[in-house]
């Protein structure tokens, strides 16, 4: 590791001084922590986990880590935690950014702080390049001080790069030990998650000590399990949406003559879209996944928008706000299919000119591939994301449905049934809320999980994701405790292979 990598005295990113009154007046905020975190206590573990799939193989991938207890942290008891002893926490960002992810490492922080004696954390710049490549910064209190309460990732900053080839865990293994790291904690989705998980069990495999545990973050919403009630981000990114969803609505209203368009994030699952819809009641909502379950096509969707615009009008509302999620496009069942035959095409075969390579498709997906409007085709074609996804942030569904709906009208137009002038216009909400000032709920829920990351690893805990839950009560009767990741895997198809994946909907 070269000197020039390291930087143990750094200076914070940003100056308080430049801060805005709303910003000013949260530094000093005194978080409330679940009553278990205020005073002594210990971590008792549960039953043998299993896995959310695939147990067999999972076992297979996870020697050393499957089968481990998920723990929960319970006031006082035979085991409370010494405080007299130091230890060495690297902490890294992973993936996009979601407000409250700085609370997470606050939390850390001050975790060690209170209820260890002289440790030290170090930040890891730039995402797991930075364990990789041994970029990282030690952390301060003076340093730290002016990420509380505020939003961004730029502590320390994140990146989307994987610990996956032989070389790099070896790159990983040369850190830990050139740190003398007592353990790592993960801020990330449920790839990074998956990532965490490998790394905890190539650390153990080696009798290395450095232990790995994860926090839940992605504004989707779509880290879920019993124990895991809800990713971090997710609270202030529907509120920041839903305000400029509002200011639409009102914009609609006030002109009378728009129909506005709205894509939501969340590729995986349409919590974003349906959170916002409850605040803010836009005239319609298309939720992806009751247009799996009711087995919809393109056409039904375009149709159920099209009949509400026309009855609209007949009211005399010429106007309104549409919202449909960022993944829509991956629940309707025939795109479903569209998208599986290319991914597998596309893994091994190059899309000619000529479009020889469409022979390959079902007659099905090649009518409904020629039925889409060229931008859409094109997009559909783009490269895939390094886990093998269309990247369906690239699809502009909503203007695909804005295009179709418009058709459909001029149909109707054509036989008497729509006698008015369509305009439509089209937004995608996206980067603008992963990064805004966490709200009180997510400042509180970050803090508490990284408190409890801490507490994990202070009790020599490895291979858990930090669970805090209750979360509908008062902040002081959350829980705390740890969930093994391995009981959240399973495996899934990726680039045609079979590869494994953090199962997000592990509700069972």
């Amino acid at each position: 590791m070269s000197s020039s990598s390291v930087n143990l005295k750094a200076v914070p990113g940003r100056l308080t001084s430049s801060y805005s009154e709303v910003q000013a007046s949260r530094l000093d905020v005194s978080l409330p922590l679940p009553s278990v975190l205020k005073s002594s206590f210990s971590v008792v573990d549960g039953p043998k986990s299993s896995a959310a799939g695939n147990p067999e193989e999972i076992a297979k991938l996870f020697p050393n880590l499957f089968g481990q207890p998920s723990a929960v942290l319970n006031p006082g008891g035979s085991s409370v935690l010494s405080k007299d002893i130091s230890l060495k926490i690297g902490v890294v960002l992973s993936g996009g950014q979601a407000p409250g992810g700085h609370n997470v490492i606050s939390g850390i922080f001050d975790y060690l702080q209170q209820r260890t004696s002289g440790s030290t954390v170090y930040g890891f710049k730039g995402g797991p390049a930075g364990i990789m490549k041994g970029k990282y910064v030690e952390l301060s209190a003076e340093f730290v001080y002016p990420y509380r309460n505020q939003g961004g990732f730029d502590m320390i900053a994140s990146g989307r790069d994987k610990i996956e080839t032989p070389e790099q865990f070896k790159q990983a293994e040369e850190t830990a030990k050139t740190l003398d790291l007592d353990g790592l904690v993960v801020i990330g989705g449920d790839d990074s998650n998956t990532n965490a998980c490998l790394l905890a069990e190539y650390f153990r495999g080696k009798n290395i000590k450095t232990r790995v545990i994860g926090c839940p973050k992605t504004i989707d919403g779509d880290l879920k399990s019993k124990e895991v009630p809800v990713s971090f981000g997710f609270d202030t990114a529907c509120k920041l949406y839903s305000e400029m969803i509002g200011n639409v609505m009102t914009d609609a209203r006030s002109t009378g003559k728009y129909y506005h368009f709205v894509r939501l994030m969340g590729r995986a699952a349409s919590h974003i879209t349906l959170e916002c819809a409850l605040e803010t009641h836009p005239n319609i909502t298309i939720i992806g996944e009751e247009v799996a379950a009711k087995k919809q096509t393109l056409k039904s969707v375009t149709d159920y928008i099209t009949d509400i615009i026309c009855k609209r009008s007949e009211l005399g509302f010429n106007y309104g706000v549409i919202l449909i999620p960022e993944g829509l496009i991956d629940f309707i069942p025939e795109v479903q299919q569209l998208i599986a035959e290319l991914n597998e095409i596309l893994a091994h075969d190059v899309v000619d000119e000529a479009g020889v390579w469409k022979k390959k498709l079902k007659s099905q997906s090649h009518e409904l591939f020629e039925f889409l409007p060229p931008t859409i085709q094109e997009q559909l074609l783009l490269e895939r994301d390094p886990h093998g996804n269309v990247q369906v942030a690239k699809i502009e569904t909503e203007k695909m449905l804005l295009q179709m709906v418009e058709t459909e009208l001029d149909k109707r137009k054509q036989e008497g049934k729509y006698k008015r002038d369509f305009l439509g216009k089209t937004h995608f909400f996206g980067y603008e809320g992963r990064c805004g000032l966490p709200t009180n709920f997510d400042a509180n829920y970050c803090y508490a999980l990284g408190f409890g990351a801490g507490a994990l690893l202070h009790s020599g805990k490895t291979g858990l994701i930090s669970s805090v839950g209750n979360l509908a009560a008062p902040v002081e009767q959350w829980t705390v405790g740890g969930t093994a990741l391995t009981s959240l895997m399973d495996v899934e198809r990726r680039h045609g292979t079979s590869l494994l994946a953090f199962s997000p909907f592990n509700l069972g």
